[in-house]
């Protein structure tokens, strides 16, 4: 009976099953992560309306990285939403080597990021949402101090606002008219 069925075309079950375990689906290089969810109330006229507000980084682990924010009724939805606007809002960092080029301060709100090169096997020194946004953007050892405001969202613009900031060696050089070698030394 098995035989007339394979000759008609038809498959059992078993051979079904294993045929649909060889499919896989492609690997994103997109990494994301939730670094804030909240609870938000609104009073109204009939009492109080609840949304959530997800605060999302995307980052491909390459030198490409973005936060978002969205909003919706529901947590999955606001999640969702904070993922496509984060993939609009992408900046490129600069990597020297596995560290940055140059410190640098950024600033958002009353929130203040002091980021620093650091040697080799010395780790992302840096916490909350800071910490996020430089393990996404593919950065490995740094030294971060958060200043000022405590919200973590203050501190990830901040930390996007300073990596946004930095120059490389090469658009230094080309700023000043040298060639690599001579501003180097």
């Amino acid at each position: 009976m098995e035989e007339q069925q394979v000759k008609r075309g038809r498959r059992s079950r078993d051979e079904s099953k294993r045929d649909g375990q060889n499919v896989e689906k492609p690997v994103s290089e997109w990494k994301e992560k939730v670094v804030q969810i909240r609870r938000v109330t609104k009073v109204v006229k009939g009492g109080k309306k609840l949304s959530f507000r997800a605060v999302v980084i995307v980052g491909n682990g390459k030198g490409q990285v973005g936060i978002g924010i969205g909003k919706s009724n529901e947590v999955i939805g606001a999640i969702q939403k904070g993922v496509a606007e984060a993939r609009k809002n992408l900046i490129t960092v600069p990597i020297f080597k596995t560290t940055i080029p140059h410190h640098i301060l950024g600033k958002a709100g009353a929130g203040r990021i002091v980021l620093r090169p650091a040697a080799v096997g010395t780790g992302i020194i840096a916490g909350g949402a800071a910490r996020a946004v430089l393990e996404l953007a593919g950065i490995e050892n740094i030294l971060c101090k958060s200043l000022g405001s405590d919200s973590t969202l203050n501190a990830a613009r901040a930390t996007i606002n300073a990596l946004s900031s930095l120059r490389s060696f090469r658009d230094v050089a080309a700023a000043r008219g040298l060639s690599l070698m001579e501003m180097l030394g």
